[in-house]
């Protein structure tokens, strides 16, 4: 069966780069992406296979059920794109000004399109139900994961794989881990109120510009001074805002940042470190302050048996060249949400463009991939998916 299977996505190949190519011509950014969820739907409906719209928003989900009963096993894929200007010279750029597939999720939908039309022709040989999730909205926050999880994406599912391409890594390359894998990414905002006033007196003022400085200074000891080393943490501001003429003392400056933890603990301490850290500088500054906390997505946490399924069935794979465990990833990722309502790994998948010494990172304007690592993730997907339905029906048959 797994190797029909891998036929029949080598046989398919070229129809995943058409779909690929198509949707990074037309990118749609999160929460906008209804022409997008359209094709998708379409797809599998002139293929026959069951689906259901609007899940949670712009969500798909379509299902394949097997000749015999046995367990459910989802497969994730994410497909909005980004506010980004696409760069590149190929004749697939982005049509759209402004908005471009940033982060390869055009390439991650083309995977599971064609994986479910491979799936489908074999459906008479699987034993158990296979689950197709199209999500939307994966990059910006409160994302769309857990609006499809409430609508009932998840129902009756055992287990869930997702991966994501990686384009820093080499096109033949699975890396996986147990445990956590991506950090969870949360936002902060603090605006200093000071008072401002003419350039040339400064001592009658409270400059917001000096204080807000003392405040990015002073935010860098608390990973460095506050939290257990053990534990990795990174505290980044990113934005910092005081609009002013040039002989004007700043009256307000308004701070963003980004917080990235894996320990749920150590992310409750850092939000509270945040307010105490701005707290103390402005009372030594004689001003005030306003903060808030935006939790985004928890970290990816992957379970063991499920990523030890996912490492054996990639050994199955001849494109796959080299399976790594990665190291912890800063970058965050809703398919934590998945995981944490069932079992199941999320992995990366190698996808650096041919012929490339430095390939260019997610979200650069110049982002691509290597369309051959599409097939390297549905053949690991799909051996994945099989394995795991003939393993829990084995296991079934052995305890009847």
């Amino acid at each position: 069966m797994l190797h029909n299977l891998f036929n029949l996505l080598e046989s398919n190949y070229s129809e995943m780069v058409d779909i690929r190519r198509y949707l990074h011509q037309h990118p749609e950014v999160s929460f906008k992406e209804y022409k997008t969820a359209e094709y998708i739907a379409n797809f599998y409906e002139k293929l026959g296979i069951e689906v259901r719209t609007n899940v949670g928003g712009n969500g798909v989900v379509a299902k394949i059920y097997g000749k015999k009963p046995g367990q459910t096993v989802a497969l994730r894929a994410d497909f909005d794109a980004l506010p980004i200007q696409d760069e590149k010279d190929v004749p697939y750029k982005s049509t759209v000004p402004g908005v471009m597939h940033a982060c390869g999720h055009d390439g991650h939908t083309a995977t599971l399109l064609v994986l479910a039309k491979a799936l489908y022709e074999i459906k008479d040989q699987l034993e158990g139900t296979v689950v197709f999730i199209h999500q939307h909205a994966e990059e910006y926050a409160p994302g769309g994961a857990i609006a499809m999880i409430e609508d009932g994406c998840l129902e009756g599912v055992d287990v869930i794989f997702g991966t994501h391409l990686w384009a820093t890594e080499p096109t033949g390359t699975i890396q996986y881990r147990v445990g956590p894998i991506m950090a969870a990414a949360d936002r902060f905002e603090v605006t200093i109120q000071g008072s401002g006033g003419h350039g040339a007196h400064p001592h009658t003022t409270k400059d917001a510009i000096v204080i807000g400085s003392q405040l990015v200074s002073n935010l860098q000891q608390i990973v460095s001074r506050r939290v257990d080393p053990i534990e990795s943490a990174v505290v980044s501001v990113g934005s910092f805002i005081a609009q002013n003429p040039f002989n004007v003392i700043a009256d307000t400056a308004k701070l963003e940042g980004t917080v990235r933890t894996f320990n749920e603990e150590v992310r409750s301490q850092i939000e509270s470190e945040i307010e105490r850290v701005a707290k103390g500088t402005c009372l030594a500054t004689d001003s005030s302050y306003s903060y808030s906390f935006h939790r985004g997505y928890p970290a990816v946490v992957n379970h063991k048996e499920e990523t030890e399924i996912l490492v054996e069935t990639a050994k199955q794979v001849p494109e796959v060249t080299e399976i790594q465990e990665s190291a912890p990833q800063m970058g965050g990722e809703d398919f934590a949400y998945y995981l944490q309502h069932v079992k199941g790994t999320f992995f990366f998948t190698g996808a650096k463009p041919v012929n490339s010494t430095l390939a260019y990172p997610h979200h650069h304007p110049k982002f691509d991939i290597d369309e051959k690592g599409m097939l390297v993730a549905a053949k690991t997907l799909g051996a994945a998916t099989l394995q795991y339905l003939t393993q829990s029906a084995k296991s079934e048959e052995a305890t009847v």
